[in-house]
């Protein structure tokens, strides 16, 4: 050993003693690193749009030597609920749950060789709780077996004997530090060092162990470390959420798979989700053949349909939900054929000024709210949201068929307002709205529309929606009509093995409308006040999955009785929309409209986020409707005002009133008019995609 300064060196030994001992030790260091891992930060917490919940996180040991036990079985038990969540403990005896509803839980480790341990604890919504379980071993005083190869009998002689010279060279250090203060540098050479002695003479030379039966080992020489680069962290704004070991009965309607329904998407996955942002992205494109092959390509009556015989992008929508500290947001854009297509419909924007209809024309869903802690979750937004009136989506991935009934076709797709939704279990939703009108940017007359919906998911089979709608004065010019309405339906999937290569799940849905106006010349049900102005719907599917879900058939249609055709959409003659109107196919009290349809669609989904598809159907009106042969447009294309007659020879009527029509025009047989015919048959495909 190196002599210094007059002082034997020591660290050596002391060192060697380290290096048996870190066999030894080895398991508790690892135990000990990971742990405060999990104290400094292991467990993240999300703040999210949805049903807040909390974690819970530990080390499993051994109660003899404090040692940790990996691969322990570790179950969380809901005192309320009755449900469990269960994990294994890792190589350091970490265990975590990271998506526990708030309640009392008991918390039991368990793992062979050992009796059972548990823990009663709290659990807080965006706190996480941490402890340590303790496993005493079936034997006393039995330990957990090391991963290590046990000392051999000449590894514990050495280890005693260093142990008993620990003492000693404490000792011996200490005192050549005493001597080392009292001594010049230059005149300690190369002396023995003396201990001083507590009677104030000097001490004789301090006595060397003993040396070891063996030389001690002499550790290699390490390379120098390359020091290590810096690993950037992530914000954990932009972190990947927890994943929900087990099944997640707090979340609400989360404890089944839905993806199943019709009106619902059926993404299991997010392909980019984050603490911050869940993005969404949809495109869809179509080609659609009517066999009146109307020659200006141009469909009316339709809220999918549009143009025939051409390729045409339907939708193309850009967003995503924003969340964060319990604040929440969305946006989703609506370009494509949606953008101009589904505003039309709205007759609140020729209420006075500001381009209201231009200014949210590309826009499908934009709100901002919060998120309330409240049972199973309360929220309150305000903005653009769906409107769920008529069970299928707002948009066509979400739906079983492509073109939907009448009572999905004609009722709205958009409130624009405040919505509340309170959880108060996590199979019931309670959905109160305060918005401008039916589907309306603004308000069109002097009140305020209410409504709202209750949802209900019993079972993963079984959904049931009820939507109510009152109070709105809804028609454009006439303020006092007020509008009701009454939206329900049920589906009930009958069927289910999803592994299954040929039938692997059979569902269907009913859906059923009622509705009126009353007031301002006009009555629900028909007399003296007024002609009957209603609606009246139903509409059926049934759907049949194949081949593990990859395919999917489903067939059906439905009825509409809509005297007044207040709700029956308007064909887009000459450019009309629900502001101009039209004279050549009128929306006054007591005008008949009763139309029937069916279609057959059939999909391909080899991903769950495309569909190909390709769909054929049938429809048919008591009154000329649909677009025939010589199409919806004037010869010379869109001409004058939509809500005035067109001449035969081109230029404007100037007047909606047609005796007066044929009067600027020149006579009978003067006026232009749109073929319009009873029925309608397409076929059509297209592909979706949906992330």
């Amino acid at each position: 050993m190196k002599s210094q300064g007059g002082v034997r060196e020591v660290r050596p030994v002391a060192h060697f003693a380290r290096t048996l001992r870190k066999r030894r030790n080895l398991l508790a260091v690892t135990m000990i690193s990971g742990y405060v891992a999990l104290l400094t930060g292991a467990l993240p917490l999300r703040a999210s749009d949805e049903a807040e919940v909390g974690q819970v996180g530990g080390v499993a040991r051994d109660a003899a030597s404090g040692k940790p036990i990996a691969d322990a079985q570790v179950v969380a038990h809901n005192i309320a609920t009755k449900k469990d969540q269960a994990t294994v403990t890792s190589s350091d005896g970490i265990f975590t749950f990271t998506h526990l509803g708030p309640g009392q839980y008991e918390v039991a480790a368990t793992k062979d060789g050992f009796q059972k341990s548990s823990a009663r604890i709290e659990v807080a919504a965006r706190r996480t709780a941490r402890f340590d379980l303790t496993l005493a071993a079936e034997v006393p005083g039995a330990a957990v077996k090391s991963s290590q190869a046990p000392l051999t009998d000449r590894e514990k002689m050495l280890l005693d004997r260093l142990e008993r010279l620990e003492s000693r060279l404490s000792v011996m250090e200490a005192g050549a530090k005493g001597a080392n203060a009292s001594e010049a540098p230059e005149a300690r050479g190369n002396q023995p060092t003396l201990v001083a002695s507590t009677t104030g003479v000097a001490a004789p030379p301090a006595r060397l162990p003993e040396p070891l039966p063996l030389p001690l080992p002499v550790p290699a020489p390490q390379a120098a470390a390359p020091p290590q680069q810096p690993v950037p962290s992530i914000p954990e704004a932009l972190q990947a959420p927890p994943s929900s070991p087990g099944v997640d009965n707090f979340t609400p309607f989360a404890y089944g798979d839905f993806t199943w329904l019709n009106g619902t998407s059926r993404n299991k996955d997010t392909v980019l989700d984050t603490n911050f942002f869940t993005p969404e992205v949809r495109f869809d494109t179509n080609f659609i053949t009517d066999f009146n092959q109307p020659r200006d390509h141009s469909m009316g009556g339709s809220t999918e349909q549009f143009r025939s015989g051409e390729i045409q992008v339907e939708q193309i929508s850009v967003g995503g939900d924003f969340h964060w500290q319990n604040v929440r947001g969305r946006i989703l854009t609506l370009m494509g054929m949606f953008g101009v297509t589904t505003p039309r419909n709205d007759p609140s924007s020729g209420v006075g000024q500001w381009d209201v209809r231009n200014a949210y024309r590309y826009v499908s869903e934009a709100y901002g709210g919060y998120h309330f802690n409240v049972n199973h979750g309360l929220n309150v937004d305000a903005g653009i949201f769906v409107s769920y009136v008529g069970l299928f989506s707002y948009y066509n991935f979400d739906n079983w068929t492509y073109q939907p009934s009448f009572v999905s076709s004609n009722t709205p797709w958009f409130f624009n307002g405040v919505r509340i939704q309170w959880f108060p279990t996590n199979k019931l939703k309670i959905e109160p709205w305060i918005i401008n009108g039916w589907q309306s940017y603004n308000r069109t007359n002097g009140h305020h529309g209410f409504g709202g919906q209750i949802l209900y998911r019993p079972a993963e089979w079984l959904s049931l929606v009820f939507n109510n709608y009152g109070n709105g004065t809804d028609t454009l010019g006439n303020p006092n009509r007020v509008r009701l309405h009454t939206d329900d339906s049920i589906e009930v999937r009958y069927f289910n093995d999803k592994e299954s290569k040929g039938i692997s799940k059979m569902a269907f849905s009913l859906t059923g409308d009622a509705g009126c106006e009353y007031g301002g010349g006009v009555t629900c049900h028909g007399g003296k006040g007024g002609p009957k102005q209603s609606f009246l719907g139903v509409m059926g599917y049934n759907r049949i999955w194949f081949n593990k879900d990859q395919f999917a058939l489903t067939m059906g249609g439905g009825k509409m009785n809509n005297p007044g055709r207040y709700l029956t959409l308007l064909p887009p003659i000459n450019g009309a929309d629900a502001v101009s109107g039209s004279p050549y196919f009128t929306g006054n009290p007591g005008d008949p409209s009763h139309m029937w349809d069916a279609n057959i669609n059939l999909q391909w989904m080899p991903r769950q986020y495309i569909t190909w598809w390709f769909e054929t159907g049938y429809r048919h009106s008591d009154v000329p409707y649909w677009t025939g042969r010589g199409g919806i447009t004037p010869p010379g294309g869109n001409t004058g005002a939509p809500s005035q007659y067109v001449c035969a020879a081109g230029g404007s009527a100037g007047t909606n009133d047609l005796a007066t029509a044929y009067t600027n025009c020149g006579g009978p047989g003067s006026v232009w008019f749109p073929d319009l015919r009873r029925g309608q048959a397409t076929i059509s495909a297209g592909v979706m995609v949906k992330f």
